[in-house]
């Protein structure tokens, strides 16, 4: 399956609001809708934050739940991962809250960094804790990397023992305080894996689509969505994620690559071989 591309969509985030775009979903229902419409317009994944209805960052599993029941009662195949990293200032207990019953990989966050204003802490002690968590659950593992030192956490994760195959790589950038979303900074990253590895790029803001572009040229895949960027066009909101969605498959379809379905994605991701379940 090496000539399939797969196209996360990353529906909501933790910091984006409704001030900053109509389209912004809130409510367990909505989350689930707007995952639904990602998934109907060639979203294979979608990745999960929850909210509270007045738009606060939420980890609570009551809110995962719903989304996560609401998404497969309309009937959709998406494959659901979970983020762990939740929103700045949130204690690793409360960020473990989305490993819900139903998601099926769920994000590890590689290291500390300054995101924007603020600093997003991710200790080696939570990181291995979060991964034992994750591992437990049966999860397939998405490790975030914002920065080049990450790789090296990664490589001491494998080397101890608390992250095995089936895991997947992605590379954030674009975040204010991480590497930028530039060519030579993504060459740099893919060169640096410490074994081959599948792995998505998301380009934050104005990178959204030229690190999807070139991720698809360099054999990768590609991360939209309006977590990370609200405009389909220079000082054009985008509608609704379905429309960055739409942009990022017309990509795929430019490239000369195959969009993945949900259960290529699974196949090509590791989810559901029983690698990743903890023996005891």
């Amino acid at each position: 399956m090496g000539d399939r591309a797969i196209v996360t969509c990353a529906v909501v985030g933790a910091e984006v609001t409704r001030e900053q775009s109509p389209a912004i979903p809130y409510t367990p229902e909505e989350i689930a809708r707007a995952s639904v419409a990602a998934w109907r317009a060639g979203a294979s994944v979608v990745h999960l934050h929850a909210r509270h209805p007045d738009g606060r960052p939420s980890q609570s599993a009551e809110h995962f739940r719903e989304i996560v029941d609401r998404i497969r009662s309309a009937g959709s195949d998406v494959v659901i991962q979970c983020s762990t990293g939740g929103a700045v200032g949130m204690s690793v207990d409360e960020r473990l809250g989305s490993l819900v019953a139903g998601a099926e990989m769920a994000t590890l966050n590689l290291g500390t960094l300054n995101f924007g204003d603020q600093v997003f802490v991710n200790s080696r002690p939570d990181i291995v804790r979060i991964a034992g968590r994750i591992r437990e659950k049966g999860l397939v593992a998405e490790c975030e990397i914002y920065d080049a030192g990450m790789l090296e956490t990664l490589r001491w994760l494998r080397e101890k023992g608390h992250l095995a195959e089936p895991y997947h790589l992605q590379f954030v950038l674009g975040v204010p305080g991480g590497m930028s979303g530039t060519e030579r900074n993504l060459r740099f990253l893919v060169e640096g894996m410490p074994e081959p590895a599948h792995w998505t790029v998301a380009g934050i803001g104005r990178f959204e689509m030229p690190m999807a572009e070139l991720s698809l040229k360099m054999g990768g895949h590609v991360r939209v969505g309006l977590e990370d960027n609200l405009h389909v066009a220079k000082g054009v909101l985008a509608k609704g994620n379905e429309e960055l969605v739409a942009a990022a498959v017309a990509r795929v379809q430019a490239s000369g690559r195959s969009l993945a379905t949900p259960a290529e994605a699974r196949a090509i991701l590791g989810i559901g071989i029983g690698k990743t379940r903890r023996t005891e």
